[in-house]
């Protein structure tokens, strides 16, 4: 088991109380989701009983939770207070008293839409707003103990995918291989496993595949996504194998993806926009006649949720900058036969990439 980082809930709210002025945010509240545990350090269950912090941009923050869930909270106390409620009191009422009257609230996009109604049935002055830019600008660039708890899962995935190459997927149907991905996962140090695609012959077409009973076999090709997480933050790769010896046409598809993958990490440097790093692995597979195949983005950004800013995609002007921590994943899916995708996580750096995957990438045959 890892060590469990400290980090500096203070400096980080203290952070969020700026970013709130230059948003002109009153009140951040948060809930379910990551905002909470990136502030406080807490991670709430989602149950039906309230937990959100208060944090005003002007005064001190409170931590509202129920109160057979105080317990569990770490404190805190330089940075907020824990205001543990009981079973007959109500906790919109208690989070619009610490709301009070000031105008604007930013709340967190997961928390439950019931209590995001009450609070404005209560507050019928207070102007609702999504929490969702202000906490991305909060945690775009990730520190450096973020980027080692990142590297770590990164680590722990790759040892998968080295077992992986060597291991046997003929007969197998494809939830047991997902199973076995899930249990190697947390062999190799992940805490949680969030998912495991296993998507064979023409099950790999489709990106998202849900595991079934589909028998693997000679002449299938396989993608495998998955990932863990190590103190909360997450790890995400893709690796494609082929189970017997590929076709030439298989062969060709791979390639393609491969030089794509390669391209769009290697582009990767400060300053360059998001849109331009899916364009060059895009290009690639586009000039090899497969762009139509290419469905979806080429990555998303990675930290206390799988999927989060940025988002590297058309459309996308935002700059890369040091510390931004993403994938990069480019595919070809063709229809009723076969799908290849490669995924690796990488950090933005000042000289340029830093991919935290280091599991080959070159055409792996398995048995």
């Amino acid at each position: 088991m890892t060590e469990v980082p400290s980090f500096d809930y203070a400096g980080r709210v203290a952070r969020c109380r700026v970013t709130m002025e230059r948003f002109g945010i009153d009140v951040l509240l948060a809930s379910l989701g990551s905002e909470l545990p990136y502030l406080t350090g807490y991670q709430a269950m989602p149950l039906e009983r309230l937990t959100m912090a208060v944090i005003p941009r002007d005064g001190d923050a409170t931590l509202v939770v129920p109160r057979l869930e105080a317990p569990r909270v770490e404190r805190h106390d330089d940075v907020f207070e824990v205001l543990a409620w009981g079973e007959t009191e109500n906790p919109i009422e208690i989070v619009g008293n610490l709301i009070g009257s000031r105008n604007v609230a930013a709340i967190g996009d997961r928390t439950w839409a019931v209590f995001l109604l009450e609070l404005q049935a209560a507050l019928p002055a207070t102007e609702f707003t999504s929490a969702r830019d202000l906490t991305a600008a909060l945690r775009l660039i990730k520190e450096p103990a973020e980027i080692d708890l990142l590297r770590r899962a990164a680590e722990a995935v790759d040892r998968v995918a080295a077992r992986l190459a060597t291991h046997h997927f003929a007969g197998k149907t494809e939830r047991r291989l997902s199973r076995e991905v899930i249990d190697m996962t947390r062999e190799e140090g992940c805490e949680t496993v969030d998912f495991a695609i296993v998507a064979s012959g023409p099950n790999g077409a489709s990106p998202h595949h849900e595991p079934d009973e589909r028998v693997i076999g000679p002449g299938d090709s396989v993608v495998i996504d998955f990932g863990g997480t190590v103190h909360g933050y997450h790890s995400d790769t893709t690796r494609t194998f082929h189970v017997g010896e590929p076709t030439a046409d298989y062969r060709e598809v791979y390639e393609v993806v491969r030089q794509a993958q390669a391209a769009g990490a290697d582009a990767v440097q400060p300053g360059i926009e998001a849109q331009a790093v899916d364009a060059v692995a895009r290009d690639i597979i586009t000039a090899a006649g497969y762009g139509d195949y290419f469905i979806h983005r080429l990555g998303h950004g990675i930290g206390l949720d799988g999927h989060e800013d940025p988002y590297l995609v058309s459309g996308n002007t935002q700059s890369l900058e040091p510390g931004m921590a993403f994938s990069i994943e480019p595919g070809i899916y063709l229809p009723g036969r076969f799908g290849v995708r490669i995924e690796d996580i990488v950090i933005c750096t000042d000289e340029g990439v830093d991919r935290l995957n280091r599991s080959p990438r070159e055409l792996i045959v398995v048995g």
